[in-house]
């Protein structure tokens, strides 16, 4: 082999090799990241339901909730605070204290979570389902809080509203979230932690009357015309005047602009549309 062929073949090889290495980095960084997000989400806080067992003993198999004190009591050792630890963290620290008050000699002991209640988020607003629901390790991402709560209602805007609170931190967003799934593109769907809370707006509404089928209020959607305004109402009546069409419109400074419009111009929420009557 030439000189110039064994420099190539090292030069490649250390390539591949840096490649791996980064690999294998980003692999483990993210497996670190888990394990600890794992944790975190595994911590008993109080109104957590758990059930402990003590192999050999179904005796003492307890059901119970972690109080406001952070801790549960258990038979033959009384009030055990297990706020803040893990589920294996707790049965080790009722094993211990089995163990100390020799009521066994290597007791071994199991808790595992039957109801999360410690973690929760408030859903409001325009939601078929509002109100408080706790977060597990499988319904923590927006979408999923929003399904529990049964989805957003009819009325309901595609823009939501989020105050996250991490670690006393207040931050706002605004996600919408019918833009998110229409265009499959996730990277929107952020983690909800306890303590945060998901407002969904009602919808943008446009007013029509006069010379229409069914005058009312009606959802607003982006880029929409007069023409497809009047479609919601239901199309003009035998008595409306097609070519004067007159719309009122709030300006940025709350004062009421009246406009003549035509059918192929746009509308703006909160904007109302008057058709009138042809008096021939």
């Amino acid at each position: 082999m030439t000189p110039q062929a064994q420099s190539t073949l090292h030069f490649k090889t250390a390539h591949r090799c840096s490649r791996w290495l980064a690999a294998l980095a980003g692999a483990a960084s993210m497996l670190l990241a888990a394990q600890a997000w794992a944790e975190t989400a595994d911590q008993l806080g109080a109104g957590d339901n758990i059930r402990v067992t003590v192999f050999q003993y179904p005796d003492l198999t307890t059901e119970a909730r972690v109080s406001q004190r952070g801790t549960i009591t258990f038979p033959l050792v009384g009030e055990v605070k297990v706020n803040g630890l893990t589920l294996a963290d707790a049965g080790a620290e009722i094993a211990r204290q089995l163990k100390r008050g020799k009521f066994m000699l290597s007791p071994q002991v199991t808790v595992v979570m039957t109801e999360l209640r410690s973690r929760q988020v408030s859903v409001l607003g325009e939601v078929n389902k509002p109100g408080r629901y706790a977060l597990d390790t499988s319904s923590s991402r927006l979408t999923d809080v929003l399904a529990l709560a049964g989805g957003v209602s009819p009325v309901g805007a595609n823009t939501v509203s989020l105050v996250l609170n991490r670690n006393g931190k207040i931050e706002k967003l605004e996600i919408d979230v019918a833009a998110m799934v229409r265009m499959g593109d996730l990277s929107k769907n952020v983690d909800i932690q306890n303590g945060d809370t998901i407002y969904v707006q009602r919808a943008p509404v446009f007013y029509i009357h006069g010379q229409v089928r069914r005058a009312g209020s009606y959802r607003f959607e982006d880029n929409m015309t007069i023409m497809e305004a009047v479609s919601l109402g239901g199309g003009f009546t035998e008595r409306a005047n097609e070519r004067v069409l007159n719309l009122s419109r709030r300006t940025p400074d709350g004062k009421l602009q009246r406009l003549d419009v035509r059918l192929s111009d746009s509308i703006q929420p909160g904007d109302v549309i008057f058709v009138q009557e042809s008096w021939f």
